[in-house]
């Protein structure tokens, strides 16, 4: 953060920070703020995205925006400065104050505000503060950044026309009388404001039905659903095609960047699966018991409001294994050809999300009661759907299940987590024909696959491991007598 005076101006500037775990770059996702917007304080003016999750800039000082240096998509090193304020916004003009930045388009200024810069082609004015006055400007253009990142997030499938609609011109000359009326700019969170710009609805025109008038995602949903004025069918592919080269008639190929989540997975992938000697174990086994335990505990009054369903219980079989185990719950340290062996168990689950796959861990899984267990798994799920996983919640990982069942897959041979000595994947369970008690019947099975990496986990303890998994849930009252 750096600062300049000029005819009694005082310009402050805001650096890209090191938002964890010295990541060097990061991608500027969208701006909350245009150049001539007042911002405060630990007000939000940027959503950039690292090697390891999407995270939210607060400015730490009170002004105007006089300079936005990168557009969306741009990728920023760490320590490049990235927006300018003007902490004294009342002092004049600058003599040889420059247009606007070279990297960002420019357009014409308001009638009204002399003073005001060319301002970022995006998403428009969306603050997470309501200190921030409202836009000045008429409607940006509509950012094809924001509508590829829409289309990934699913939300163009669901409403395709109101997905890719520009930002509604609003007033210039009433607004500011309008929002002192309304008492300034609609409450709400992040992820909510995040849904509205990619449904292309005005919060300002939002009806709120939350607490203290916060606007939730229904109120959202329900106004898209209310829209009757569609925008014109040729916008929507004109504007997705400029950024995420969306096939035309006969194209044969398509090509995606890869940056971010995606490229980091992709590197750790390769240095894992070229570093670490795999070894994968697979079992079938007969989950029948675990499956009626299941249903057994969603009406239990003691798990009222939490979400039981076969993961939970697989996670608390792992959990099991290790402690029977313990030497699989390590790392290997090359630096110096050291095993480092864990006395806790931070358990990752892999999530696939709009931004490629990530594994948060619920930290000390191990020491967490079954009701507890199941909150943490509820909230990392949650957290991750909505994209707002920070890198605190995947770091330190030392055991990870991935879920491949949910899409109906079998089984697989899974990457270790680097870092990790072993990862579990957990098949679909299905109703398949089984030797029980001497007879054939119908049983719920599912095969689970056990990779380790073999500098830590011989296949002696792996086996051991995959084997004590599978007799938990083959037999669950073994969670009570080995738990």
């Amino acid at each position: 953060m750096t600062a300049s005076t000029a005819n009694g101006r005082r310009f402050r500037e805001f650096k890209m920070p090191d938002v964890g775990e010295g990541l060097t770059e990061a991608e500027i996702l969208k701006w909350y703020v245009n150049v001539g917007d007042t911002v405060s304080d630990g007000q939000v003016v940027c959503e950039v995205e690292t090697a390891k999750a999407a995270v939210e800039l607060p400015i730490p000082f009170d002004g105007v925006v006089h300079e936005l240096r990168f557009p969306e998509g741009t990728t920023v090193d760490v320590g490049q400065v990235i927006i300018a304020v003007d902490t004294a916004p009342g002092s004049g003009p600058v003599a040889g104050e420059p247009a606007a930045p070279a990297a960002v388009p420019a357009e014409p200024e308001a009638p009204a505000a002399p003073e005001r810069q060319a301002v970022l082609v995006g998403y428009g004015a969306a603050p997470s503060s309501t200190k921030r006055r409202p836009r000045k400007a008429a409607a940006q253009p509509f950012s094809v950044t924001a509508a590829v990142q829409a289309e990934l997030n699913g939300h163009t499938a669901a409403a395709p026309a109101p997905a890719a609609v520009p930002t509604v011109p609003a007033p210039i000359a009433p607004e500011p009388a309008a929002q002192a009326a309304s008492g300034g700019r609609p409450l709400a969170k992040p992820p909510v404001r995040k849904l509205a710009k990619d449904l292309g609805v005005d919060l300002a025109a939002v009806v709120p039905t939350g607490t203290d008038g916060v606007v939730t995602r229904e109120d959202v949903h329900a106004a898209a659903t209310a829209r009757t004025a569609p925008a014109p069918a040729a916008e929507e592919p004109a504007a997705v095609a400029a950024v995420a080269e969306a096939p035309a008639a006969g194209a044969r190929e398509t090509r995606i960047p890869v940056k971010g989540v995606r490229k980091a997975t992709a590197q750790a992938m390769v240095a894992s699966a070229f570093t670490a000697p795999h070894v994968t174990e697979f079992v079938t086994v007969d989950v029948t018991r675990t499956m009626k335990l299941v249903q057994k505990l969603k009406d239990d009054p003691d798990m009222a409001g939490l979400r039981v369903n076969p993961l939970l219980l697989v996670a608390k079989a792992l959990l099991v294994a290790i402690k029977r185990n313990p030497d699989v719950n390590a790392a290997w340290d090359e630096d110096n050809q050291e095993i480092v062996r864990k006395h806790y168990v931070n358990l990752g689950i892999a999530a696939a999300t709009p931004r490629g796959l990530i594994v948060p861990n619920i930290k000390d899984a191990d020491a967490k009661t079954l009701p507890e267990l199941s909150a943490a798994l509820s909230e990392l799920v949650t957290t991750a759907r909505e994209g707002k996983t920070g890198p605190a919640a995947m770091s330190g990982g030392t055991v990870t299940i991935t879920n491949v069942g949910v899409f109906g897959i079998d089984t697989g041979t899974p990457i270790l987590n680097p870092g990790e000595a072993a990862i579990l994947a957990f098949g679909a369970v299905k109703l398949q024909p089984w030797v029980h008690k001497g007879k054939v019947k119908p049983r719920h099975v599912t095969t689970l696959a056990l990779s380790f990496d073999h500098r830590l986990v011989d296949g002696e303890l792996g086996s051991k491991v995959l084997a004590d998994i599978a007799a938990v849930l083959e037999n669950p009252q073994r969670l009570i007598t080995w738990g």
